[in-house]
C-alpha cells in the first residue's frame, strides 16, 4: 500500500494575502499541515503544490519531499480544487517513480487538526474499501431551523424543510459543516471524479476547536487567538 500527501498551496489568496506562509504563532500555516504529515507516519511521499515559489521554497525549508509547480490554469481565483490535487499526484508519481493507492489532502488552511484526525480518515478509508473520507464538524446553523434562503421576491424560507415540524434545533436532523481539513481517496476515485461527493463517501467529524478554516482576516485572528491559548 504507498500512500501519498498533498498539500495544495496557491499564491493568489484575497481573503487574507500571503496567507499560507503567514506565520501563525511562529510558523507559517504551511507548516503545521507539512509537520503533520510527517508526524502520523503513513506517507512515502509528501508534495507541496503551489503556483508560488516562494510557497514552495518556505515548504521545502520546512520538509516538503517534493515541491510541484501548479500550472496558472490550476491556480485561479475559480480553479477548482480537485483539478490541482489530480495534477499534483500526477506529477509526483513522474518524480517519484510510484504509483500511489492512497491520496490524503491536507488543506494548509486548517492548521487545528490532530495527527489522529489524519490516522482514522486514512484507517477509514482503506478498511472499509470505500472511495473517499471527508471531514466537517458538527454545523452552527441547521437547514431544517434556522438556515434561510430568500426567494425571488425577498421572502426567507427555510432551506429544507422535514416530515416534522421541528421547534428546536435540537430535533431536526444531525447535520455538519464541511471543514475542508482532511480529504482522502483511493486513486481510481479521485482520477474519475470532480466532485468529493461519491456514491460511497464517508464523514469523519472533528470538533469545532479543530476545524478553523482560515479564509478571512477574522479567522485569522480567532485562529491566533486559540494558537495563543496552546491549541497549535
Amino acid at each position: 500500500m504507498k500512500r501519498v500527501c498533498t498539500i495544495c498551496a496557491r499564491g493568489g489568496s484575497k481573503g487574507v494575502p500571503n496567507k499560507n506562509i503567514r506565520e501563525l504563532n511562529g510558523k507559517p500555516l504551511i507548516a503545521y499541515s507539512i509537520q503533520q504529515a510527517q508526524a502520523v507516519r503513513l506517507f512515502d511521499v509528501i508534495a507541496v503544490s503551489s503556483d508560488s515559489d516562494l510557497i514552495l521554497q518556505t515548504a521545502k525549508t520546512w520538509g516538503a519531499e517534493l515541491l510541484i509547480k501548479r500550472p496558472e490554469n490550476l491556480a485561479s481565483d475559480t480553479a477548482p480544487k480537485i483539478p490541482a490535487i489530480q495534477h499534483c499526484v500526477l506529477e509526483t508519481e513522474k518524480l517519484s517513480g510510484k504509483t500511489f493507492d492512497t491520496i490524503c489532502d491536507l488543506d494548509p488552511t486548517s492548521p487545528f487538526r490532530i495527527v489522529g484526525d489524519i490516522h482514522h480518515c486514512v484507517q477509514l478509508l482503506e478498511s472499509r474499501g470505500v472511495a473517499n473520507v471527508i471531514t466537517g464538524a458538527p454545523a452552527r446553523k441547521s437547514p431544517y431551523f434556522n438556515l434561510v434562503e430568500i426567494d425571488s421576491s425577498g421572502v426567507a424560507r427555510l432551506s429544507k424543510q422535514w416530515e416534522k415540524k421541528v421547534v428546536r434545533r435540537q430535533d431536526s436532523p444531525k447535520c455538519f459543516d464541511m471543514n475542508a481539513s482532511i480529504y482522502v481517496w483511493q486513486r481510481g476515485a479521485l482520477m474519475n471524479s470532480d466532485s468529493v461527493f461519491l456514491e460511497d463517501t464517508l464523514f469523519y467529524e472533528m470538533p469545532r476547536e479543530r476545524s478553523i478554516e482560515i479564509d478571512t482576516e477574522f479567522d485569522f485572528e480567532v485562529a491566533a487567538h486559540f494558537a495563543r491559548k496552546g491549541c497549535l
